[in-house]
């Protein structure tokens, strides 16, 4: 049995969209993408090398997996794990509107989404890996399903943009098991799901 894990880049106001660059996701208006560039460093290379040397599969959404297949398929094995594994294990695309996929390995999954996600982290040697898909990240946290984060926070405040624990979010209580920082201000979290809140007055 596998557990699903989530790797997301966000800023200190809790926005993860557009990291990437400027045209990756303009929705309603977006404007300041690609935020993460300035802060990419030695550091925050070896984290996200440590985290893509454990997937035994990719859950995705259309937009991650769009983005994705835009680019990595092209891209030689020699250039490190990302590569290596996108381009060799399964990916699990959760679409209701993508008619096909036709990155090799890529399956849809289109109805009876949370089941099937269950069903598939049952199937899965090692972490299922999620990685940006924010609205499919906020659909499987409301089931508790996401059992470990990778918590990326950019020293940048937009003003504007998606926030990944938006209004409404599952009040759910992570454990911190490990966290580090880069030579740019990255700070890099690894939560691990822990149940529901708990609550107390302090001082007493």
């Amino acid at each position: 049995m596998g557990k699903i894990t989530l790797t997301e880049f966000i800023t200190l106001d809790g926005i993860y969209q557009g990291p990437g660059g400027p045209e990756e996701d303009p929705r309603d208006g977006f404007d300041v993408g690609g935020w993460v560039t300035p802060y990419i460093d030695e550091g925050f290379g070896e984290f996200v090398d440590e985290i893509w040397g454990r997937p035994g599969a990719f859950l995705l959404g259309r937009r991650t997996y769009e983005i994705f297949a835009g680019y990595w398929p092209n891209q030689p094995d020699s250039d490190g794990p990302v590569p290596t594994k996108l381009n060799s294990l399964p990916k699990y695309v959760v679409s209701t509107t993508l008619e096909t996929a036709d990155w090799a390995g890529s399956t849809i999954i289109g109805e009876d989404i949370i089941h099937k996600v269950k069903t598939i982290k049952d199937e899965t040697d090692g972490e299922l890996q999620m990685h940006g898909s924010g609205a499919l990240a906020q659909s499987l946290m409301s089931h508790d399903l996401i059992d470990t984060i990778y918590l990326l926070v950019f020293p940048v405040v937009l003003g504007k943009g998606l926030r990944l624990f938006a209004d409404g979010a599952n009040p759910t209580r992570f454990q911190q098991v490990e966290a580090r920082s880069s030579s740019s201000g990255i700070s890099m979290h690894t939560y691990e799901l822990a149940g529901k809140p708990e609550y107390g007055t302090v001082g007493e």
